[in-house]
């Protein structure tokens, strides 16, 4: 393909972050490209949490539109923020490298109590739109009141330094991407087998039309198969739940050095509905989704 490929993507720091890698792993292989950033809905709706807004792909349909009408050569998203079904035409093309998967509390230090669990004061207001990270907060600390945030992240840690908010949750991916400096806040890293992660967190996915052969090839020259793998599993768990973004739903696979694939889930009915918790092994990838969600409906 001698032209430049055109990536659509969001224009927040993450997202351009997200489209800048992709340029240098296509770059890599010898494939020049070109960015054309497109305003989502997701974009423009900044003053409702994400279980308040209607339907799914709040980061992507637009996007999406774009692929179709053939404006763009490929998109690329966060992984997690992708419905488990393409629309007709488009299809998931090929998966990144997997940063930290893990979620993390940044706390402001005025409001520290190192005497109590994950050193959130009584009543701490923490800031997250994630019905998942609302509900497994509340399975740590029901004290705690849950509000809101939207805005990217720098405007997120903003809103938490001018003291809107005692603590925020944040994806560890994101943080390491932007390299941000989180050192005027105290930080605590979950075990992404404890406060179990979006499906895919930390990954990020290329899209293309089904039918654009050319740039599928290209694509899959920079597929991550292991992860993959991995992601697979996660992500059909959400699907065979019906899931979107609104989901308390988190899941998380790993695959260790002998093939074996260890899966922890955690699902509520409501943000603040009780978890329940799950985790399994298996030799095979093979009905281990399955296996999931009959052992989350009992």
């Amino acid at each position: 393909m001698s032209q430049a490929l055109i990536i659509g993507t969001r224009g927040s720091e993450l997202a351009l972050w997200q489209a800048r890698y992709t340029q240098e792993q296509l770059r890599t292989i010898g494939v020049e490209s070109e960015l054309k950033i497109i305003k989502t809905k997701g974009d423009q709706i900044q003053h409702l949490g994400f279980d308040k807004m209607e339907g799914k792909g709040f980061f992507t349909k637009e996007i999406e539109d774009e692929l179709l009408r053939g404006d763009i050569h490929l998109a690329v998203h966060s992984m997690k923020d992708m419905p488990t079904e393409s629309p007709e035409g488009l299809s998931l093309t090929a998966v990144s490298y997997r940063a930290n998967p893990a979620d993390i509390l940044v706390i402001n230090k005025n409001t520290i109590d190192t005497q109590k669990v994950l050193k959130l004061k009584e009543g701490a207001v923490v800031g997250t739109s994630s019905a998942r990270r609302k509900a497994q907060m509340l399975d740590f600390r029901l004290d705690i009141s849950l509000k809101d945030i939207r805005g990217n992240v720098p405007t997120r840690l903003n809103k938490l330094r001018e003291g809107q908010f005692d603590a925020i949750l944040l994806a560890a991916a994101g943080i390491e991407r932007l390299d941000l400096d989180l050192s005027e806040f105290e930080v605590i890293y979950f075990n992404p087998k404890e406060m179990i992660p979006a499906p895919a967190q930390g990954v990020l996915v290329w899209q293309t039309l089904t039918d654009d052969i050319p740039t599928r090839k290209i694509l899959k020259k920079l597929h991550n198969k292991a992860v993959a793998e991995c992601t697979n599993i996660e992500r059909k768990v959400l699907n065979l739940l019906q899931g979107g973004c609104q989901m308390p739903l988190g899941v998380y696979c790993e695959k260790d050095s002998m093939g074996y694939f260890h899966i922890w889930a955690a699902k509520a009915d409501a943000w603040n509905g009780t978890v329940q918790r799950v985790m399994m092994s298996s030799g095979t990838a093979l009905g281990l989704a399955e296996k999931v969600i009959n052992e989350l409906k009992k």
